[in-house]
């Protein structure tokens, strides 16, 4: 009796595929009920979160109510932050982007208002901040893609610290293989040409597909590989 194709596996859901609970301790997003009334926190803990790539720092405010964001870098345990309505742009405060100035490099920024922080939120990411006009402001992300947002998004201000930890060499397949398992990520990724003819509907010892790569949209699983009910493939004739 056969097993099933790695594709397979993976649509099933199994636990080979699937993220691990506990690999990620806190959702990070900017609370709502703050947006008008201005907030004084203290950074109490630090925290590391295999779910996120940069560390994250534990923020008691002046109510006594706790939040998880990332920590920028150069911030420190005792360092207090500002958030909402006349804060001032600290490192680490959470403000508008009508209120930061040009050149200001932030993060964790919002692509609408109230939606928590989407954009420029991985380690040692920042995006800057070029220009104000009208009810927009102009940001350029780390992608260097450069794209406008409505006055009120909200951001981080600062350099998402643990930008040097891609530097640290990975001196064994194994641990990139738990590392990626911790994101979710499937690896290592091999051709699928590289792979047996019981593996893969590509496989075998040719090194190449053999066949077509479209596939129709009701292929069943395992076969369901290559280019997916594809318009066209190849080259356009020009002329």
């Amino acid at each position: 009796m056969g097993k099933k194709l790695k594709m397979q596996r993976r649509g099933k859901g199994s636990n080979a595929y699937t993220k691990p609970p506990q690999s990620q301790k806190a959702e990070i997003s900017y609370r709502n009920e703050r947006l008008q009334k201005k907030m004084v926190g203290e950074v109490i803990h630090f925290v590391d979160d295999p779910g996120h790539s940069a560390p994250l720092m534990l923020v008691r405010y002046d109510d006594f109510t706790e939040s998880l964001l990332f920590a920028p870098e150069g911030i420190k345990i005792g360092d207090r932050i500002q958030e909402g309505e006349g804060a001032e742009p600290t490192l680490g405060s959470i403000l508008n982007l009508q209120s930061l100035p040009d050149g200001m490099p932030v993060y964790n920024i919002e692509s609408k208002p109230g939606d928590g922080g989407k954009l420029a939120r991985g380690a040692g990411s920042y995006a800057t901040i070029i220009a104000h006009t009208g009810g927009k402001v102009t940001v350029s992300l780390p992608s260097k893609a450069v794209i406008d947002l409505e006055n009120l998004c909200r951001a981080e201000v600062g350099v998402v610290s643990g930008g040097g930890q891609s530097a640290k060499p990975i001196m064994k397949a194994g641990k990139n293989f738990y590392i990626m398992h911790a994101l979710n990520r499937r690896w290592p990724l091999n051709r699928g040409v590289k792979s047996n003819p019981v593996d893969h509907p590509f496989g075998g010892k040719q090194h190449h597909k053999g066949a077509s790569s479209m596939t129709s949209r009701n292929a069943p699983p395992g076969r369901k590989v290559g280019h997916i009910a594809a318009k066209r493939v190849g080259r356009k004739k020009r002329g």
